[in-house]
């Protein structure tokens, strides 16, 4: 390639070639300073005329900032952006560890919601933080916002994935851990949906009339077997053992597959449900997973007459777990495995209705042994 001709300035140091603008044929003048630095000769491009709107004075105090030390060159600058460039590759932040921590989670709704919280809360303030840059102001701060706009669990949620990520971080040894403790709101999980015999009675004359019989069918099994929503929407045919008598529970929300007794009612009521095409006992859209009940479920919640926070499917979980508590025949570790519960902490809210049903069984012999003492048998 010919060498083009250089083309002298009345500022010292500065000339300038002649060449074509980008995108167009139109003449334009390209800079270039010349300086000693350190005793070296320096040689570099300043800038294009249009495109950088460079003048032979603009280019003269560019050489000017260069020999005083006010810019560095621009091999230097681009040397510094190199080192620059791999210093942020070599940093684990929160963001760099999410996305390792995304990738070895297993697919699904859980890691959807997770995601979600995520972009929404926690990346626009820390992704381009390491843990080890965080304060505990920055997690406070976090929390009191999202305490003014949504529930305390919400706020525990986007809390315990924080964590959970800086936590993942440590144990592959990607980064340091946080140096403070993270202050979560306090939630009140004991709380049990239950509803009288006279809400009971109601509620299942409006599963009857119900004439979306997969949704009636589906709120019978919540009842008889206190099985989840999402466990009722993954509920396939092959996880049915109508000879054995067991439903399996594929990875439940505390963890690996479980399998539960199906008595008679569940057994009934399932068997009159109708194969199809798919593999789903309660098939959504096109024979796929179902996703959601809601608008069905609160209409037969309201033809009931049913309190505003009962949730139809949690609700009549809570309804089957609270009826065996109070029935006193069923020991707290018994109801913890149907419904498969991963800590028995977990079971612990339904253990007042045992007492209260013991107490009365204490009470009866306590009448007996009375009417005993005061010659009445």
């Amino acid at each position: 390639m010919p060498v083009k001709k250089r083309f002298k300035t009345k500022y010292p140091g500065v000339y300038y070639i002649e060449s074509t603008a980008v995108g167009s044929n139109r003449a334009e003048k390209i800079y270039y300073i010349v300086y000693r630095k350190s005793g070296r000769l320096v040689e570099e491009k300043a800038g294009r005329q249009f495109q950088d709107k460079m003048t032979p004075a603009q280019a003269a105090g560019i050489r000017a900032s260069r020999i005083e030390g006010k810019q560095p060159s621009n091999k230097a600058r681009r040397a510094a952006e190199r080192a620059r460039k791999q210093t942020q590759a070599e940093r684990w932040t929160i963001d760099r560890i999410w996305q390792e921590y995304e990738r070895q989670r297993p697919p699904g709704s859980s890691l959807r919601t997770d995601a979600s919280r995520y972009e929404k809360y926690l990346k626009p303030l820390f992704g381009e933080k390491e843990p080890q840059e965080i304060v505990p102001l920055d997690v406070d701060r976090l929390r009191i916002r999202l305490q003014k706009i949504r529930s305390p669990q919400t706020v525990k949620h986007v809390l315990n994935l924080f964590q959970w990520i800086v936590n993942f971080g440590v144990r592959k040894q990607l980064c340091q851990g946080l140096t403070f403790t993270i202050q979560k709101p306090n939630v009140d999980n004991a709380k049990t949906e239950n509803l009288t015999p006279e809400e009971l009675t109601r509620l299942l004359q409006a599963i009857e009339e119900e004439p979306n019989t997969d949704v009636a069918r589906m709120m019978k099994v919540a009842l008889f077997t206190g099985m989840r929503r999402g466990e009722l929407f993954k509920l396939q045919w092959d996880d049915v053992d109508f000879e054995k008598g067991f439903i399996t529970i594929r990875n439940p929300k505390g963890g690996k597959s479980q399998i539960i007794p199906m008595n008679d009612e569940a057994r009934v009521v399932i068997q009159d449900q109708p194969k199809t095409v798919s593999p789903f006992v309660f098939p959504g859209k096109n024979g796929g997973q179902r996703k959601s009940v809601t608008v069905q479920t609160n209409k037969i919640k309201k033809r009931a007459g049913l309190p505003k926070d009962f949730r139809p499917l949690h609700g009549l979980r809570h309804v089957y777990a609270s009826m065996l508590a109070s029935s006193g025949k069923v020991d707290m570790y018994t109801l913890q495995k149907l419904l498969t519960h991963k800590s028995p902490l977990m079971t612990q809210r339904y253990a007042h209705l045992r007492d209260e049903a013991l107490k009365k069984a204490s009470n009866i012999a306590g009448d007996m042994f009375k009417k005993i003492a005061n010659g009445e048998v």
